[in-house]
């Protein structure tokens, strides 16, 4: 009788040792499967002596689309979602730290990384199509463009050198909007009109050089044109004649 009353004594006086470290985690089963829990959670206790039980049922924390994203799986990204507590709360902090994420990382059982912590929204860049009339586009570009840059074969000893080709300006990743709107981008403004679109020139303050006129039309079909040129081989080994 003595010795059960000093037990219940002893667990009062602490309440560490009335309560485990623990809480469960849901899981699914899929990602149950890869093992990566297996390879996590008892890191995790080893560093906090929390204990996790993985159960398929709801629990106190789960892994699933909802909550704070926590590793990504291809183009699955992982969140973990919790009820407030000082072990839930361990764990997320754990996921999130350095270390965490090295250790999510480092599993790859067949010798390649199977997750990734890096959970950044990677953004999907939407590319208009391009329309237009191709052999106006080609005819416009040399006769509007081709003072100054290279278009194609038709105009190469034309062209003034220190422009950029038609070719190596389609490597630039933003050539469409360049070419959409060139009569912004400088120099053009001095010496450039767009029907219906820009203003005419100051009679006090006329083009320094030959005007260059166009319309919108116009300007799609060279847009489309650049389009359908291979972008300059950047990487290719030089020729010698």
């Amino acid at each position: 009788m003595l010795k059960k009353l000093i037990g219940v004594a002893l667990l009062m006086a602490s309440p560490a040792l009335a309560q485990e470290k623990a809480f469960t985690l849901q899981a699914p089963q899929s990602l149950v499967e890869t093992g990566l829990m297996k390879h996590m959670l008892p890191r995790f206790s080893l560093k906090t002596g929390i204990r996790i039980t993985v159960s398929e049922g709801a629990g106190d924390a789960a892994f699933g689309p909802d909550g704070t994203p926590v590793f990504r799986q291809g183009d699955t990204v992982w969140a973990l979602s919790k009820t407030d507590g000082q072990y839930t709360d361990a764990f997320e902090t754990w996921l999130l730290s350095d270390v965490g994420k090295r250790t999510i990382e480092a599993f790859a059982p067949d010798g390649e990384a199977m997750f990734s912590a890096d959970v950044s929204v990677q953004a999907k860049v939407q590319v208009a199509a391009v329309t237009g009339d191709l052999v106006l586009g080609e005819e416009s570009s040399l006769t509007k463009c081709g003072r100054c840059h290279v278009v194609n074969e038709k105009n190469r000893m034309n062209a003034i050198g220190s422009t950029p080709s038609f070719a190596l300006m389609r490597t630039f990743p933003d050539w469409q909007e360049r070419f959409e709107t060139f009569f912004m981008l400088r120099p053009h403004p001095a010496f450039t009109q767009v029907a219906e679109i820009t203003e005419p020139f100051p009679e006090n303050l006329p083009s320094p050089i030959a005007p260059i006129e166009v319309t919108w039309e116009e300007i799609e079909a060279i847009t489309a044109y650049v389009g359908s040129i291979a972008p300059a081989d950047l990487g290719a080994a030089l020729q010698t004649q």
